[in-house]
């Protein structure tokens, strides 16, 4: 009986450690399950990384090549076109304005007539000056006559005293003053009558005629006839940063420099022209100097107080290395850029940079002509990148619609 309960025991305890080992592998094979596969994945994401780290799987990039031209350099300026001259023609005399002998917005030359204002008054006090210098002219040539006489008379008889022939002489010089007054009567009448024909002091266009035929017009009014403004040539009148100023300076004594001027959005070439000079003083307040130039405006594309964008063309460098400004990127050690190796590996180059402008970069050192450079895609790059190069094109055409100078 002992032999017998011992074994029931045995077995009973046997029966319990398979029963606990199934529960134990029911619940951890899910586990081991996810576990296997989680490491599947992992290893599967990994091996691609890998490969771009070893460069096994090509970066698409766009790329450009270094080419040799000619770089022109502009200074940006913003200017208001100003007129040559602007006449406010009034009248010097009083009077009727009788006729308006042109046109709103009629272009007149230098001696043109303008306006007639009523000349019956002024011809008629022509007329008493003229009247007045006949009288004066009869009664010196009788004073003339008796001054002979008493000369005569004194020296042949004596009948007269020395002091009467002096006193004729001095009456004979007082009729020549009167003569003389009256001639400045007759010029000074002249004078006003020729202000009844209004003309043209300079060429130019007429803009709205202020005042109507019919009406009195005066010498002392303030509202003028009309006004004349001369548009061709015509100014523009911009300013430049004053440090600009004595690049400008020393430019100009080497021959005229061009000067573009382009719409309020800059997007549109307006006129073309010259730099007539730069003014003495430089603005304190905007650190500023103050530049004129001058536009021929035969077309009239110009008016003033027109707001423009200017483009001075300072020079033309020649032969220069030009890429992409896209192309150049900035760092703890300068700038630098991308080149594509035959290989397909990119190589960082350091350069220096002499000028940025109209989205083009010309490099003074540091790459050579027909070198490839990176002009998107550098974020994803390193040393020894492998990459797939698209091309953007060429380095594109000197636009000037966003010219800014840098490093000259």
């Amino acid at each position: 009986m002992t032999n017998t309960s011992a074994q029931l025991q045995i077995a009973s305890l046997q029966r319990a450690a398979r029963t606990s080992l199934s529960v134990k592998l029911l619940f951890c094979t899910p586990i081991l399950i996810l576990a296997s596969l989680w490491l599947a994945c992992s290893s599967t994401d990994a091996k691609p990384a890998d490969a771009r780290k070893r460069g096994g799987q090509a970066i698409p990039v766009t790329v450009a090549t270094a080419t040799v031209e000619d770089m022109p350099v502009y200074l940006n300026g913003l200017g208001s076109v100003t007129a040559f001259n602007t006449v406010s023609i009034k009248s010097r005399i009083d009077g009727q304005l009788t006729e308006v002998a042109f046109k709103e917005g009629q272009h007149v030359n230098k001696g043109d007539l303008l306006a007639i204002i009523d000349p019956r008054p002024y011809e008629v006090a022509v007329s008493q000056a003229q009247a007045a210098l006949f009288r004066d002219q009869a009664q010196l040539k009788d004073a003339k006559l008796n001054y002979e006489r008493f000369k005569d008379l004194l020296q042949n008889s004596g009948a007269v005293s020395q002091q009467q022939v002096d006193t004729q002489q001095a009456t004979v010089h007082q009729f020549e003053g009167t003569i003389r007054t009256d001639q400045a009567a007759i010029d000074n009448a002249k004078l006003q009558l020729s202000y009844c024909h209004i003309t043209a002091p300079e060429s130019g266009r007429i803009g709205l005629r202020l005042v109507d035929a019919g009406n009195m017009v005066h010498a002392n009014d303030t509202q003028p006839l009309l006004v004349i403004t001369k548009l061709q040539p015509i100014a523009v009148l911009f300013t430049l940063p004053e440090d600009s100023l004595p690049s400008v300076a020393q430019h100009m004594r080497k021959g005229t420099l061009k000067v573009d001027a382009y719409s309020r959005d800059d997007q549109t070439k307006v006129a073309s022209g010259t730099l007539l000079t730069i003014d003495n003083q430089i603005d304190q307040t905007t650190g500023t100097g103050k530049l004129k130039a001058v536009f021929p405006n035969h077309d009239n594309s110009l008016w003033p107080n027109q707001f423009v964008n200017i483009h001075l063309l300072l020079e033309v460098r020649k032969n220069t290395l030009v890429v992409p400004a896209a192309a150049v990127q900035r760092g703890q050690q300068g700038t630098y850029v991308f080149t594509v190796k035959p290989d397909k590996k990119v190589e960082v180059r350091q350069v220096t940079v002499a000028l940025t402008q109209n989205n083009q970069a010309v490099i003074a050192s540091g790459l050579q002509p027909n070198e490839i450079v990176v002009t998107d895609g550098q974020d994803k790059l390193d040393a020894q990148s492998l990459v797939e190069p698209h091309s953007s094109g060429p380095t594109g055409s000197h636009s000037q619609s966003s010219a800014g100078v840098a490093g000259q």
